[in-house]
């Protein structure tokens, strides 16, 4: 079973080898192979879940070199439920992009490049969360990088080159800074490997101790967008097409929040910086959640809500209990899939009414009842209403900091309550704005945004059959009938008018809804298996017996 471990980040690495090898003449193929792929590493995160849960942690060394020369990969509890629910979301959103056509816009480039991309994105992922050492968790983060990049600057529009320029410069910025954690760890450890970081770390000076553990918890709350580290996510994730915005929002934070939780209770245990990541916790939820009130764009305010929702994960770090811990596993799983299907439910709600601008949408839930459903169900769970996953979320979170007691914990457990609370006003003003209200008589057009007039003034010679940027504009026109893709103009944006989205892209948003609906329907099991991995990680000694072979 150990020799499955490495495969969730070998299997998209060579798979994106292939699909640059086909290219843009024979794209079926890139498509075929990238779903089958996800559906391979999808199994095998199952796999892997299911067997680190019977027999403890999975390890593999590399080149059989043992620590600290080789590189490790390990798979227990945590790692195995990330991977799981990873996989899954990554792989409705890959199908939802497929719908929306959204691979196929690089045309003009020398290769297809959203295929090798993303694959190169899951690899990345998958990496961080098998690490097991902090070299090789700095590679899985670079691999996200080049991938992120890549994607969040697809199409080459002016905002999105702007977007994705701020979200390279501050991740050079916080790798730069992983870079010096590591050699400072290295050169008092003598080692990077986690398992060993565990025994030799504790003998060092305390002071040593908390300046490692203050630089890798800074590092990581960049990655996760914990405020105030969090102002660059509002602004680069909504410029993103939806599928993009959908997996970094609902995925790539939580590769922060996962890796604070590893190296919290792992290296650092004890909980001594707990004060100050409480602290940061409530600034999260209540600085993102008033962001999010403020907010008339639909993506932004998303994102801002991300903000708010990852202080609830912080919340069940900085208590540091089992139950906390467990709480904070539980929501985790629960809020990737949430919020990656909002976004999803996003990117259609545009389709459909040609922005993003909630002060010129209405009348979709007469006139897209199931786009309606969409969105209820995943912004319900979201705000926390019972008997949904988020609520179940939020109440182990809230039990653990009434048991905890302290001052700390009573300020949090209100502002948790009093953010949930917004949450749900913030989710009715978009159903009341969005779905409730009468259709604004100025709406011309249904249909997506592609551009708007001063993205594409460097595109206004391509064609009849491309999309400014993007490679893919239809023809210009009045809006056609139902079904018909006709090019329009709708408040100074580009907008192909559609008052059916494809299939494809329904139908994964309907997945990812399911998937989470099944976070409440299985909730029992999640709880008592995420209560499991709680105990894992705070015993500690299963890890380390694993990788040292002790």
């Amino acid at each position: 079973m150990n020799a499955l471990v490495p495969l969730p980040v070998l299997l998209p690495l060579c798979a994106t080898g292939l699909s640059l090898a086909f290219g843009t003449r024979l794209a079926r193929f890139q498509r075929i192979i990238s779903v089958a792929v996800l559906t391979a590493v999808l199994g095998l995160s199952v796999t892997l879940m299911i067997a680190s849960d019977r027999e403890g942690p999975l390890s593999v060394h590399l080149g059989d070199f043992a620590p600290p020369l080789g590189i490790t990969l390990v798979a227990d509890r945590l790692s195995g439920l990330m991977l799981t629910v990873s996989s899954a979301v990554t792989l409705a959103v890959l199908v939802y992009s497929l719908g929306q056509g959204m691979a196929d816009r690089d045309k003009e480039t020398p290769v297809a490049v959203f295929h090798p991309a993303y694959l190169i994105l899951v690899a990345g992922v998958s990496c961080t969360f098998l690490a097991g050492d902090l070299v090789n968790l700095y590679v899985g983060f670079e691999i996200m990088l080049v991938a992120s990049f890549v994607l969040l600057t697809l199409g080459g529009t002016g905002p999105r080159i702007r977007a994705g320029s701020t979200y390279v410069i501050i991740s050079l910025l916080s790798s730069m800074l992983f870079l010096t954690a590591i050699a400072m760890t290295y050169a008092a450890t003598g080692t990077a490997n986690f398992a060993q970081l565990a025994v030799r770390l504790p003998d060092l000076p305390i002071g040593v101790q908390t300046l490692i553990q203050a630089m890798l918890l800074t590092v990581f709350a960049i990655k996760a967008a914990v405020f105030p580290l969090a102002a660059w996510l509002p602004d680069s994730y909504p410029t993103a097409p939806a599928p993009v915005t959908a997996v970094f929002a609902g995925l790539l934070t939580k590769v922060g929040i996962y890796c604070m939780l590893r190296t919290e209770t792992l290296l650092f245990p004890g909980n001594r910086l707990g004060d100050l990541l409480m602290a940061a916790a409530l600034a999260s939820m209540v600085v993102g959640i008033l962001g999010a009130v403020a907010q008339t764009d639909l993506k932004r305010l998303l994102s801002f809500t991300l903000i708010s929702h990852i202080g609830y994960m912080v919340l069940g770090i900085g208590l540091a209990t089992r139950d906390a811990y467990g709480g904070a596993i539980f929501y985790v799983a629960h809020h990737i899939t949430v919020q990656t299907t909002l976004f999803l439910v996003a990117g259609l709600m545009e389709r459909r009414g040609g922005t993003n601008e909630l002060t010129r949408l209405g009348g979709l839930a007469r006139s897209a009842p199931l786009l309606a459903v969409l969105f209820f169900v995943p912004a319900m769970n979201l705000a926390g209403i019972p008997p949904l996953s988020g609520f179940i979320g939020k109440l182990g979170l809230m039990r653990a900091g009434v048991a905890d007691g302290g001052v700390w914990a009573w300020i949090l457990v209100t502002g948790a309550t009093v953010t949930s609370l917004l949450t749900l006003y913030v989710m009715a003003k978009v159903w009341n704005l969005a779905f409730w209200r009468a259709e604004p008589p100025d709406l011309a057009a249904f249909g997506t945004v592609l551009e708007s007039a001063d993205d594409s003034e460097d595109d206004t010679d391509l064609g009849p059959d491309r999309i400014p940027g993007t490679g893919d504009e239809g023809v210009t026109g009045a809006p056609g009938p139902a079904g018909q893709v006709v090019a329009a103009t709708l408040h100074g944006q580009s907008v192909t008018t559609t008052t059916r989205p494809p299939r494809a892209m329904t139908a994964a948003t309907a997945g990812a809804v399911a998937f989470g609906l099944a976070f409440t329907v299985l909730a029992g099991p999640l709880a008592a298996y995420t209560d499991r991995s709680a105990a894992e990680l705070i015993a500690r000694t299963p890890y380390v017996e694993e990788v040292l072979g002790r």
